[in-house]
């Protein structure tokens, strides 16, 4: 598949694949993506419509918003790969073979499996890239990955040296430079195996 959304519920990670024009988000059972465990969720809360060379969603008057990498969105709003959508308390992230030239994924519709294989890390950089994430399994609704200088905090390291570790790390994963970097970067160590749920649990 060319394009497909990652799916984060209470059992797991799923991976669907977005092969329709039309593709809708929400709480209802008809939708393609239905978020039925999510009381938060409007029953028809976004779609998703393929514009041909690009994947647009639009928010069709929910009750809570939908969000793309922490900002709400009050119009159609094109994706780019790796960018992470909120409705409600749900988290969606967006990737786009077409521009990642990733095609481990071509026959897949659910998997729990890393879609290509992470970069080589340092142990300071696997350090920075697990507190980076810690927040996701926080039980936060809304979780962000760690602030600069929360990082720096946790690590006992001045915000200088975070900074360096991260710039490293967003060459690794080949993060672009746009938009919120240090989301797309939690989204690709998580996608691409390089730390786990379990990780970030502790329980590894």
């Amino acid at each position: 598949m060319s394009s497909h959304l990652e799916v984060w519920t209470p059992s797991g990670r799923e991976l669907i694949p977005l092969a329709d024009e039309r593709v809708t988000i929400g709480k209802a059972p008809t939708n393609l993506v239905a978020l039925v465990h999510d009381q938060t969720v409007s029953r028809l809360h976004a779609v998703l419509e393929n514009l041909g060379s690009a994947w647009s969603l639009r928010d069709v008057g929910s009750r809570n918003g939908t969000f793309v990498n922490g900002e709400k969105i009050g119009h159609e709003r094109v994706l780019r790969s790796g960018d992470e959508v909120r409705v409600g308390n749900s988290r969606l992230v967006f990737w786009d073979n077409r521009s990642t030239g990733d095609t481990a994924l071509a026959d897949a519709t659910v998997s729990a499996e890393p879609v290509a294989q992470a970069p080589r890390l340092t142990p300071r950089e696997l350090d920075v890239v697990l507190a980076l994430c810690r927040p996701l399994v926080s039980g936060d609704p809304f979780p962000e990955p760690a602030s600069v200088r929360r990082l720096a905090t946790e690590l006992v390291v001045t915000e200088a040296a975070v900074k360096q570790h991260l710039q490293n790390l967003y060459d690794k994963f080949a993060v672009p430079a746009d938009g919120d970097r240090r989301v797309r970067l939690a989204n690709e160590a998580l996608r691409r195996g390089a730390v786990t749920l379990a990780m970030l649990r502790g329980q590894v």
